[in-house]
């Protein structure tokens, strides 16, 4: 990929496309409009809060991000979405109880405003949970196109000079890539004769990606991680991202998996196990769903400890994921790990972590800042899969063939380093031996 001549201004409104107006969708509006209203602090949003090192650490340059690139601000965001229930954005929000009533009743006007639109919805791919505000169409690529003129009159009574879509709906029964989801043509017949294997994700992804919109995807499923997406991505030159918020359990992991294979620590075992109250949770009580979950959540591991490299530290070791739905939890999901590794000599140790988190607080600045940095990289011409993006994600996605980076801080790293690429500064690899010439 070229490096981008010149970075477009961030001129005008930004729309923002939710499909899925549940606790992480309204929880982020609403946080915007808090911190718009100067009633709270974006904590958690790396393009608000976080610094980018310019130069040598003696030059002392540090901005923050925001200053650095030309990002959108706040103030331009306007929002819009899709839900399977009629709930404006307030009522979504009071259901889901992840905000306080007095926070809430802060945005009450602005977030009673925005209304979803029907979604497009399949019980076959989320089989626990059901809705009233749905489309009809004769057949999936009937549905898509209803998207699509979803799109472009949100585009139109909004005023947005640019939008994004993000992926913040449940998680979807899992899907194998299969000879539908190679090319666009194959993709488009596929909708046209309702094949199982096109799930309501997908048609999102098609609409926006096709409408010159970047897409990012909030959740485990397929959606733009197959082939004729990420074509049509290349061909509208699109940028899109994904797949599934890095937020509890495996944010810890990724943490401090890398500790200890940094130190060479050995890993015998590794015991994870979730209770949640919310929808997400109740959507995964479906074994379907549950296995595009587990698939997403395994695969860290792997990835970041290399047991082929390290057979004798992590060769045998066995990671178990479980998730239980627990309704008096609401959004507030706990996350148990046992891990049982061991030091010199082989002798063995233990490390317990019991992390009592709030999933959509952990998510709600996720979607803010995969919003701002894909139509950052949509205006600097940087089309198709963003891996630099990959700190997001519990399953990023990459060229075909290329192994994905879990590790989080080199997926910090990366998503710096692209930063300053992007704007002609030097890259950082904190090798540092010009300081003792």
């Amino acid at each position: 990929m070229e490096k981008p001549s010149k970075i477009a201004p961030a001129k005008g409104k930004l729309g923002v496309l939710l499909p899925g107006m549940g606790a992480v969708s309204t929880t982020f509006m609403a946080g915007v409009e808090l911190v718009r209203k100067g009633k709270s602090q974006p904590v958690g949003s790396l393009t608000q809060m976080g610094t980018i090192r310019l130069g040598k650490r003696t030059d002392a340059r540090s901005p923050l991000i925001k200053k650095f690139v030309p990002l959108a601000e706040l103030a331009d965001l306007t929002f819009g979405g899709w839900d399977i229930f009629k709930d404006n954005a307030y009522q979504a929000a009071a259901n889901a109880g992840v905000l306080n009533p007095q926070d809430l009743e802060k945005v009450k006007p602005f977030l009673s405003t925005i209304k979803p639109m029907k979604a497009a919805f399949d019980n076959d791919f989320v089989k626990l949970i059901d809705g009233p505000n749905i489309k009809k169409g004769k057949n999936k690529y009937e549905l898509a196109l209803q998207i699509k003129e979803d799109i472009a009159n949100f585009r139109k009574t909004s005023r947005a000079s640019r939008l994004v879509t993000c992926w913040c709906g449940s998680t979807e029964s899992f899907v194998k890539p299969e000879d539908v989801h190679s090319t666009p043509d194959k993709f488009i017949e596929a909708m046209k004769s309702n094949h199982p294997a096109i799930a309501p994700s997908m048609l999102y992804a098609w609409a926006s990606v096709t409408s010159g919109v970047p897409f990012a995807n909030g959740a485990p499923n397929l959606t733009v991680d197959i082939p004729a997406i990420q074509r049509l991505a290349h061909d509208h030159n699109v940028a899109i991202c994904g797949k599934d918020f890095k937020t509890g359990q495996t944010l810890m992991k990724t943490i401090l998996a890398p500790g200890f294979k940094a130190r060479m620590l050995g890993l015998e075992g590794w015991f994870s196990t979730n209770i949640l109250g919310n929808r997400d949770g109740e959507v995964l009580e479906d074994p379907g769903s549950f296995k595009t979950k587990e698939e997403s959540k395994l695969s860290v591991l792997e990835y970041i400890l290399q047991p082929d490299l390290y057979p004798q530290l992590y060769g045998k070791m066995c990671h178990k994921v479980r998730i239980n739905y627990y309704p008096p939890r609401g959004d507030n999901k706990e996350g148990w790990d046992n891990i049982d590794i061991f030091g010199w000599l082989g002798y063995p140790m233990q490390i317990k972590v019991d992390f009592l988190c709030r999933d959509s607080i952990l998510a709600a600045p996720i979607v803010l800042d995969l919003v701002l940095f894909l139509d950052l990289a949509q205006r600097a011409g940087m089309r198709g899969i963003q891996e630099w993006l990959s700190f997001y994600f519990k399953s990023p996605m990459t060229a075909p063939g290329l192994y994905p980076e879990h590790d989080l801080f080199i997926q910090s790293m990366k998503l710096k380093n692209t930063l300053r690429w992007m704007k002609g500064e030097d890259l950082i690899t904190h090798l540092g031996q010009e300081y003792y010439d």
